[in-house]
């Protein structure tokens, strides 16, 4: 029987013979696709017929469910990522002038074993990824200025991995030059293999280099670009070398309106997958049988992963801030900390909620998680332009200072000596960036102003070890934290994570 593809082209070939080359590639998609020719069952003429051609990874074409026409990833268009990278010669430009034309070279992830041919699963590197949305390892973008040109102008070449039949059979299809260049839209794609030859034009004092030679990606590949850029006989480079990835990431922190769509679906999947955890929870639930449900529920609903390994914390296992052994079985009476998120297209959310594994708090757990959420609720609405991280995590230590107090938990302290109190109990900041990573974009600081588009989390907590004698008995073993994701805007913050339930009631009538 034929297939529907091959329904459709011979449909386009009609009785007339076979139409122009052109029609069927505009039909069935460029580059992929290959020809051969078969014979109709029904005559001895030949007829073509082309078969979809697999590059490295999901296509319009050959992935409709997740790649809609024009885009290079899912959500992303190919003009923005052409428009990231003018964006990114114009800051270097602006920050360093026109004194030398600049090229950067940014490095892909390579492929990384958890045994002998066992990969882990792979994961772009996002600098790389954030500029190209090429997701296959070991390649390289190298972008070049246009002297007399606007600043934003440039030529961007990828260079790529050679398709390889052999390796193909074992690994999956590799996109090669030419399916590199019709995905990403780049002006050139060359093989990896010719990385050093191209390098070379760029040894020269007329070119400042922006290359992380000092945090490598790929460090394979780092060496190979340091050797090319150094001179044959006194093996020193004449090229001036800057670090680039300050300047991706500050672009990374002001998201697209394509980015906060990722990123809100995957909150919403997240957020759906706690609430049927929620649901799922009973005395006597494994740490690990949660986690399963969490990351059944996030895969069925389309996320690709978890975006890192989840905490699962009971009773007094939350009180260890990164847990993650979740092999610990949840008793009646105990909270359990649940800090995870799922990755979506290359956006992540990051979510904490604390609950009654019975299904209802006691009333110490209860006043203790009112006390967290609450000062929550205060520093997500000072999550506003022209106010910084590192200030609203000053606002936190004061109210939980004085919630501490309020609870007898804490006592005959003030000023300094109950702020350093409070960090005793919340060792933690209040926040961090979010976007392509969970805690994305490490080299910006804290203290900058937030502007319109980024996106932080806010995740407060209060933990009292069960051996805190010091604290009243009734609350020591009880570790709590709330933690939403939030987009800055030029009015009120917007929630992200919105539908996560968090309030007492909503937690104990989704669980009754």
């Amino acid at each position: 029987m034929f297939s529907s593809l091959t329904a459709k082209v011979l449909r386009i070939v009609g009785k007339n013979g076979l139409p122009d080359g052109s029609n069927i590639l505009a039909t069935l998609g460029h580059v992929n696709v290959i020809s051969r020719i078969s014979k109709n069952l029904s005559t001895s003429s030949p007829v073509c017929v082309r078969t979809l051609r697999y590059l490295g990874q999901p296509t319009p074409q050959t992935h409709p469910h997740l790649v809609r026409p024009g885009e290079v990833t899912s959500g992303i268009r190919q003009e923005e990522f052409h428009r990231r990278r003018g964006q990114l010669m114009s800051a270097i430009t602006e920050h360093h002038g026109n004194k030398t034309r600049h090229v950067v070279i940014v490095a892909s992830s390579p492929v990384k074993y958890m045994a002998m041919d066992v990969p882990y699963p792979f994961r772009q590197d996002p600098n790389f990824l954030y500029l190209t949305g090429f997701k296959e390892p070991n390649s390289v973008l190298v972008l070049e200025s246009c002297p007399g040109t606007s600043p934003s102008n440039h030529r961007a070449t990828l260079l790529v991995p050679e398709r390889n039949p052999e390796r193909e059979l074992w690994d999956g299809p590799r996109s090669g030059t030419d399916g590199a260049l019709q995905l990403t839209g780049v002006d050139q794609t060359l093989k990896i293999d010719e990385l050093g030859k191209f390098l070379v034009q760029f040894r020269t004092q007329d070119w400042t280099v922006w290359f992380d030679q000092f945090k490598p990606v790929h460090r394979h590949l780092c060496d190979q670009i340091k050797m090319s850029l150094l001179q044959p006989r006194t093996l020193q480079s004449n090229t001036p070398t800057q670090q680039v990835s300050r300047f991706v990431q500050q672009l990374r922190l002001v998201k697209s309106y394509s980015e906060v769509a990722l990123m809100q679906r995957a909150a919403d999947i997240t957020a759906q997958a706690f609430a049927d955890a929620m649901r799922f929870s009973f005395p006597g639930v494994s740490e690990a049988q949660l986690q399963g449900k969490l990351d059944y529920e996030c895969r069925m609903d389309g996320a690709d992963m978890l975006a890192y390994p989840p905490v699962v914390a009971g009773a007094n296992r939350a009180n260890t801030l990164h847990y993650i052994s979740n092999n610990q079985v949840i008793n009646s009476g105990e909270l359990v900390l649940v800090d995870a998120g799922c990755e979506y297209h290359g956006y992540v959310c990051d979510i904490t909620r604390t609950w009654p594994i019975s299904g209802k708090f006691t009333e110490p757990q209860k006043q203790l998680y009112e006390a967290v959420l609450s000062v929550q609720k205060t520093c997500l609405n000072l999550c506003r332009p022209e106010i910084s991280l590192d200030h609203i995590y000053t606002v936190m230590l004061n109210l939980i200072g004085q919630k501490l107090k309020d609870l007898g938990i804490v006592r005959d302290k003030d000023g300094y000596e109950l702020t350093q109190t409070a960090r005793k109990y919340c060792p933690h900041h209040i926040s961090h960036y979010l976007g392509m990573d969970v805690h994305d974009t490490p080299d910006m600081s804290r203290s900058s102003k937030l502007q319109p588009g980024m996106v932080v989390t806010v995740e407060p907590g209060i933990y009292i070890r069960e051996d805190d004698h010091a604290a009243p008995a009734e609350f020591r073993g009880i570790g709590i934290r709330v933690e939403d994701d939030v987009l800055i805007t030029e009015g009120d913050p917007r929630i992200l994570t919105h539908n996560c339930p968090k309030e007492v009631h909503e937690i104990e009538q989704l669980m009754a």
